[in-house]
């Protein structure tokens, strides 16, 4: 994998907005923005599985161990990791994975990132979400608690990419 100093530094802005910025947020019960997902996001789009799964594992047990969960960030971060490269292939076209790169919005079109960006959180949302609520009774709390930190942590990580990507070419 290229790139590994910016990815280290990625992984610890993630890691650290995550603590000490978003988790202090208390605007409202159902907003709970999750930003530490961008960084499974923006890994290249050829990184090997072992490496997608090997940084879902080692930020979701960061995760965990900052905000005192647990497991709970693990077993939400772990899917994300395994059904990213399947769906980066189907949402961004299997030549665009073959060639690799950062996911940005430059390179696979606005449409397309914005497509794969709201899959990859969705995902990790409704997990996370719905194992933290662990009941059915409050189901629709629980969907507009997944829909409303969706959007706002979409937003987010938005932000993250214009600002990692800034200065990169766009098919790199």
């Amino acid at each position: 994998m290229y790139r590994t100093l910016p990815y280290i530094g990625l992984f610890v802005v993630a890691v650290l907005l995550q603590v000490f910025l978003f988790d202090n947020l208390s605007i409202s019960v159902y907003l709970n923005p999750l930003v530490y997902v961008v960084f499974l996001a923006l890994l290249p789009l050829d990184a090997q599985p072992v490496t997608l799964l090997g940084g879902g594992l080692l930020l979701g047990i960061t995760m965990d161990l900052a905000m005192g969960a647990a497991g709970i960030n693990t077993i939400a971060t772990l899917p994300v990791a395994f059904f990213r490269p399947t769906l980066a292939g189907m949402i961004c076209g299997r030549e665009n994975v073959r060639e690799g790169g950062i996911p940005s919005p430059g390179r696979l079109g606005t449409h397309k990132f914005f497509v794969y960006m709201t899959t990859l959180i969705l995902i990790h949302h409704t997990i996370f979400f719905l194992l933290e609520a662990l009941s059915w009774n409050h189901l629709l709390h629980t969907v507009l608690r997944i829909v409303v930190s969706s959007a706002v942590t979409l937003a987010f990580c938005w932000i993250i990419d214009r600002l990692f990507t800034a200065k990169l070419p766009a098919r790199v």
